[in-house]
C-alpha cells in the first residue's frame, strides 16, 4: 500500500491517505482513492483512474469536478456538487436517489434518516460517477443523529403540512369536478328534452359539438370528483397520523415489538447472537451500540405516552387482572377466560359469534384462541357475567 501524500482532515476523523489498489475487502474500491486511517472508517475520496483521464484527455474533455456524498442520521443520505442538467441524477438514479422541493440543489436516498448509511448503495452510486469522470468524497458519520423525539415531532408537523396540502387540493379537484358538470348542464339547457339530432339539417354539425362537450365535460367532472376525493381521504390519513401512532393499544405492541429488538442487540453484544455480528470489530461494536442507545430512547419515548394514557384514564392490562372464569373483552366481544398466561389469556375460538362466548358455548370441538393484553379493552367477573346473561335469558322469556 503507498500512501503519498495527505488531505485536510474529514470533519470526524482523522487526515485522509492516498490509496493504490491493495483494499480491503469492505471497501472494494478500485484504482485511485483516498481514506482515513480509522480501522471501521467507510470515508473515502474516489477519483478518475489515470486511464479514464487520459480517455477524457484524448477527446478534448476535461474531468468534471467533484461530487460529496455524505451521510448522518440526522439528516440522512445527501448528494451535492450536482446541476441541472449535468447528467448526476441520470447517473445515480438507479442506486435510489431522487430528489425533492424539501432540499432544493441536493439529491438524496430517500427514508434514509434516522437510519444506518447504506454503504453498498452509496458506493456503487460513487463508482458510477467516478467511470463517468467525477470525483466523490464519501463522509459517513453515523454518530451524529437526532432525538427520536425530535424525529417523530417532525414526521407529526410533516403529517400536518400534507394534511393541509392534500385539502387544499382536494378542494381544488372538487371546485373544477362542479365547474365542469356545472358547464355539462348549461349546454344540455339549451337543448329541448328530447330533441334528437336532427341529421341533415343545418343545426346538425352545432347539435353534435354540443354532445361532445356534454360527454367531455361530464367525462372531466367524474374524474375531478374522484381526484376530489382522493385527496381528500389522503387528508384523513394524514390528519390522524398523530392519533394513530400514538394510540395506547398499538403504542403497546410497538413497545413489546422494540424490546425483543432490544435484546437481540444485547445478545449481538454478548457474542451469543445469531445475525453475523461481531462485538470485537470496532465498526460492528460501534454499530451495536449506537442501536441499543436509539432503542433504549424510543422504547422510554413510547412508554412515557403510555403513561400519560394512563393519566388520562387507558388502563393497561396484565395477568394480574384476570383469573380463571373471568371474561375478558375483545373486538366488540366477550369471551370467558379459560387460562391466563404471562402476556394473553386463551379463551375459546374467536370463530364463534355471539356477543359473548362461553366454554360450554365453544362450537368447535374445543378450539381455543389466545389474547394479548395489549389488545383487551375490557374485564368482567365470572359470577356478574352470568347473572347478566341469566337476566337477558329471563327477560327474553317473560317477552
Amino acid at each position: 500500500m503507498t500512501e503519498t501524500t495527505t488531505t485536510p482532515a474529514r470533519r470526524q476523523h482523522g487526515p485522509m491517505a492516498r490509496q493504490d489498489g491493495n483494499q480491503t475487502p469492505e471497501q472494494r474500491f478500485t484504482g485511485t482513492w483516498w481514506r482515513c486511517s480509522a480501522p471501521a472508517c467507510w470515508n473515502a475520496a474516489l477519483e478518475p483512474t489515470p486511464e479514464l483521464l487520459a480517455e477524457l484527455e484524448a477527446q478534448g474533455r476535461k474531468p468534471k469536478g467533484t461530487i460529496t456524498i455524505t451521510h448522518t442520521r440526522a439528516d440522512g443520505t445527501l448528494l451535492e456538487g450536482s446541476r441541472k442538467g449535468d447528467g448526476v441524477f441520470e447517473i445515480v438514479r438507479p442506486h435510489r436517489f431522487w430528489f425533492g422541493r424539501s432540499l432544493p440543489g441536493v439529491l438524496f436516498i430517500r427514508n434514509s434518516r434516522d437510519k444506518r448509511a447504506d454503504r453498498w448503495t452509496i458506493r456503487r452510486a460513487a463508482e458510477a460517477l467516478r467511470a463517468a469522470g467525477w470525483s466523490v468524497e464519501i463522509d459517513i458519520d453515523e454518530d451524529t443523529r437526532r432525538s427520536f423525539a425530535q424525529a417523530e415531532q417532525d414526521r407529526v408537523e410533516r403529517a400536518e403540512e400534507r394534511a393541509e396540502r392534500f385539502d387544499e387540493y382536494a378542494g381544488n379537484a372538487a371546485a373544477r369536478s362542479e365547474g365542469h358538470r356545472g358547464e355539462a348542464r348549461r349546454i344540455a339547457q339549451g337543448i329541448p328534452f328530447g330533441q334528437p339530432i336532427l341529421v341533415g339539417h343545418h343545426s346538425q354539425r352545432r347539435a353534435e359539438r354540443d354532445q361532445e362537450r356534454i360527454d367531455s365535460n361530464m367525462r372531466k367532472g367524474i374524474a375531478e370528483g374522484e381526484k376530489a376525493e382522493h385527496y381528500a381521504s389522503r387528508a384523513a390519513a394524514a390528519g390522524s397520523y398523530d392519533a394513530f401512532r400514538n394510540n395506547p393499544g398499538r403504542t403497546l405492541r410497538r413497545i413489546e415489538k422494540l424490546e425483543a429488538d432490544l435484546r437481540r442487540v444485547q445478545r449481538n453484544l454478548d457474542g451469543a447472537g445469531a445475525q453475523g455480528w461481531n462485538p470485537n470489530h470496532p465498526d460492528h461494536a460501534a454499530e451495536l451500540n449506537r442501536q441499543k442507545q436509539e432503542l433504549q430512547e424510543e422504547v422510554g419515548y413510547w412508554r412515557h405516552v403510555i403513561a400519560k394514557a394512563e393519566a388520562d384514564g387507558f388502563k393497561v392490562w396484565s395477568r394480574d387482572d384476570f383469573a380463571k372464569g373471568d371474561f375478558a373483552r375483545w373486538r366488540g366481544t366477550w369471551y370467558e377466560v379459560l387460562r391466563v398466561n404471562a402476556k394473553s389469556v386463551t379463551v375459546p375460538h374467536i370463530h364463534n359469534m355471539g356477543p359473548v362466548v362461553t366454554k360450554e358455548g365453544n362450537r368447535h370441538n374445543g378450539l381455543t384462541y389466545t389474547l394479548p393484553y395489549n389488545e383487551l379493552a375490557g374485564r368482567m367477573g365470572g359470577e356478574e357475567m352470568r347473572e347478566k346473561l341469566a337476566a337477558a335469558k329471563a327477560e327474553d322469556g317473560s317477552g
